[in-house]
C-alpha cells in the first residue's frame, strides 16, 4: 500500500535528529508491548510519551510535538479518531508539520475496510512484528521540507488538506462507529426532525417549547447540552450532537465544526484570520461560529 499523503509530510530530513513518537493506548500491557516492538524494529525512535486516553493524547501531542503518533481507536473519553480530529483542528502548522498518524485497532472488518479505503496506515492488535516492520520501513522512507521554513497560513492549510479529507472519510465510514462500540451498523435512516422539544436556559426543564426546525440557525455543543439558537431566542436540549445529526437534512444543515451545525442559507460571510482559521457570521446571530479544519473544504472558492 502506498504511503498516505499526510504521512509523506511527517519525517525529519535531518538524519542527525532522532525521530520522536507518542503512543496513545488505554491498556498498559498493550502499550508496553507496542513500545517494546518499536524498540526492536526502530531502535533510534524516541518515545516521548505514553498516554491512556484521547484527551491526554491531544494535550501531550500539542505540548511535545512528536513526529509520529500511534493512536488506539478505542480509548476512554475520546476515541482515537476523535482525538486525531481534535488535534488536527488545534495544530498550528507554523510550528512544524503535522505528525505521521498510525491507528491501532482490534481486528474488525468495518474498521479495516475503512482504513484501507482511506489509505491511513493502521496496525491490528495484537501488533505483529512483521506488520510493524512494514509500517516502520514506510515511515523511515518519508521526508518533509525543512521545518525551519515559515510557510504562509494558506500553505499551512493546503498541506493539511489531505489529512483532513482522510479523517472525514474515516469518521463518516459506514459501520465504523457502531463497530467500535461493539454494535452492528444500523442502516435504517431516522426520520427527519420537524419539531424539537427544548428548554429555556435557566429553567431546569420547567419550561419547554416545541421549536420548529425551520427556525433554527445554529446547533452548538456546550458541556452537557446542545444550544439551539434561532434569530430571537436560545434553547437547550440534552440530545448529543452526534445523535441529532442523522435526523437533520444535510442539504439544509451543514456541520462546520465537531461541535457546531449551521443552517447553510443563514451563512452571511466567511472570514479567515491571520493563522488561516475560518469563522462564519450568520444572518440573525451576532456571535461568530468557528469552522474547523475538517470542514474548511466547504468554503473553498469555486
Amino acid at each position: 500500500m502506498e504511503a498516505p499523503a499526510q504521512l509523506k509530510t511527517a519525517m525529519t530530513d535531518d538524519s542527525n535528529t532522532p525521530t520522536t513518537a507518542l503512543i496513545a493506548e488505554d491498556e498498559p500491557l498493550l502499550a508496553a508491548a507496542l513500545q517494546a516492538e518499536l524498540a526492536r524494529a526502530w531502535p533510534a525512535l524516541q518515545i516521548v510519551a505514553t498516554v491512556g486516553d484521547g484527551l491526554s493524547a491531544v494535550r501531550e501531542t500539542l505540548a511535545r510535538r512528536p513526529q509520529v503518533l500511534f493512536f488506539d481507536i478505542r480509548m476512554p473519553g475520546q476515541s482515537g479518531l476523535d482525538a486525531a480530529a481534535a488535534l488536527a483542528d488545534a495544530w498550528d502548522s507554523r510550528d512544524g508539520p503535522f505528525p505521521a498518524l498510525v491507528f491501532v485497532t482490534a481486528y474488525d472488518d468495518y474498521a479495516v475496510q475503512a482504513f484501507e479505503t482511506q489509505a491511513v496506515d493502521y496496525l491490528l492488535k495484537p501488533v505483529q512484528a512483521a506488520r510493524l516492520a512494514k509500517t516502520v520501513e514506510k515511515l523511515q522512507k518519508l521526508a518533509i521540507p525543512s521545518v525551519k521554513r515559515s510557510p504562509s497560513a494558506i500553505e499551512n492549510e493546503a498541506e493539511m488538506a489531505p489529512l483532513m479529507s482522510r479523517l472525514r472519510g474515516l469518521l463518516a465510514a459506514e459501520g465504523l462507529t457502531g463497530a467500535a462500540a461493539g454494535r452492528a451498523p444500523d442502516h435504517a435512516a431516522p426520520a427527519r426532525l420537524t419539531l424539537i422539544p427544548a428548554s429555556l436556559p435557566g429553567s431546569a426543564g420547567a419550561s419547554v417549547r416545541m421549536v420548529p426546525v425551520d427556525e433554527v440557525l445554529l446547533f452548538e455543543a456546550a458541556d452537557k447540552y446542545v444550544r439551539v439558537l434561532t434569530a430571537g431566542a436560545e434553547y437547550l436540549i440534552r440530545t448529543p450532537l452526534k445523535e441529532l445529526l442523522p435526523q437533520l437534512d444535510t442539504a439544509v444543515f451543514w456541520q462546520v465544526h465537531r461541535g457546531a451545525v449551521v443552517r447553510a442559507t443563514a451563512i452571511d460571510t466567511v472570514t479567515r484570520d491571520e493563522a488561516g482559521r475560518l469563522s462564519l457570521t450568520l444572518h440573525g446571530l451576532r456571535e461568530p461560529v468557528a469552522v474547523s479544519r475538517l470542514y474548511a473544504h466547504l468554503f473553498k472558492a469555486w
